[in-house]
């Protein structure tokens, strides 16, 4: 029989978890964890203090918290970060990279918004968030480009040489444009366009694209509108399919939009399809994602649903792969 001391050992994890989530977005934050990351000999609190101008015995507090979620080791007052922090925390360009969620969570568009409108239900689109959560969600979507691109895309049969070869590439829902820009360095000799229906994420696209000196059209569009052309030997989208308004008329566009033989790929989470991976950690995390997904009208959704989707338009080919537990892709061909 359950008791209420296996209840209680249920609900602590979860505190301290939540305790963890915070101290290590504080040390983001306010630098305390990149001024470690930079000081691998370690530092003390006073000196850590000093280094940010921040208050030594607030800075004790913190490192204490940080010690105790084991994102810091110490010995005799002295605290550095426990190996591969700085890369998982902190570099952006790392596959491994999960820095970013711990701050985009905690922004109002998660689950305060999410609670304010429990009662009306009212929705929210991207052009209702705020700038520093859209450029919040880029940054936590870099990673999952830097695992596609190259590498993600190498693994489905034949379109390694016919992208190296130099083709026409869609990005469909490309956001802030950090997916061209890599689609660009992996692929130079490519064509590349780029849709999404957010105005701002468009503009976002136009100056790091300029920065970064590559070409590409950028068109904005929703996606279940989208006329971009036809002769695309891939056409990808990255973490947005199941965010389609209308999911059969966007991959219809997308197949309408490739050359015979070209590929549709979808690079998203896999949701859980059972009840027992809903209570992994890789699910729950998932679940948290749902509280904005839901702000905005859809659900992650289990990966098998986009092997029905390309079979329900006729791709062909099929196949998928898992990179992560949180990143999956799914692919096929036009016939």
């Amino acid at each position: 029989m359950t008791t209420l001391r296996d209840q209680a050992a249920v609900l602590m994890p979860h505190l301290a978890g939540y305790t963890a989530h915070r101290t290590i977005a504080i040390g983001i934050r306010q630098g305390l964890i990149r001024v470690l990351a930079e000081t691998p000999s370690g530092l003390s609190a006073d000196k850590l203090a000093a280094e940010l101008d921040l208050d030594p015995f607030y800075v004790a507090t913190w490192l204490r918290a940080a010690y105790g979620a084991r994102v810091c080791d110490r010995q005799d007052g002295v605290y550095w970060l426990e190996p591969h922090m700085g890369t998982l925390l902190l570099d952006t360009t790392s596959p491994a990279y999960v820095g970013g969620v711990f701050t985009v969570l905690e922004q109002n568009e998660m689950f305060d918004r999410f609670e304010q409108v429990l009662s009306s239900g009212e929705r929210l689109w991207w052009d209702g968030c705020a700038p520093g959560f859209i450029v919040g969600v880029a940054g936590t979507g870099t990673p999952f480009y830097t695992r596609l691109i190259p590498a993600g895309l190498d693994q489905i049969p034949g379109l390694a040489d016919r992208l190296r070869d130099g083709c026409k590439i869609l990005e469909t829902a490309c956001g802030s444009g950090r997916g061209l820009v890599r689609l660009a360095g992996a692929y130079p000799k490519c064509e590349l366009t780029g849709v999404d229906g957010d105005s701002h994420s468009i503009a976002n696209a136009a100056d790091i694209l300029g920065a970064e000196g590559v070409r590409a059209e950028l068109i904005t569009s929703p996606l279940e509108t989208m006329e971009p052309g036809e002769g695309y030997t891939l056409v990808v989208n990255n973490i947005s399919m199941h965010e389609c308004r209308d999911i059969d008329e966007v991959t219809r566009r997308s197949k309408d939009a490739l050359e015979s033989g070209g590929w549709f790929v979808i690079s998203d989470f896999p949701f859980p399809g059972d009840d027992a991976g809903l209570r992994e950690v890789p699910g729950r995390i998932m679940s948290g994602i749902q509280f904005f997904e839901a702000q905005i009208g859809d659900q992650l959704l289990p990966r098998e649903e986009y092997d029905e989707l390309l079979a329900r338009h006729g791709f062909t080919e099929l196949g998928w792969f898992q990179l992560t537990p949180m990143h999956a892709v799914t692919y096929g061909r036009k016939p």
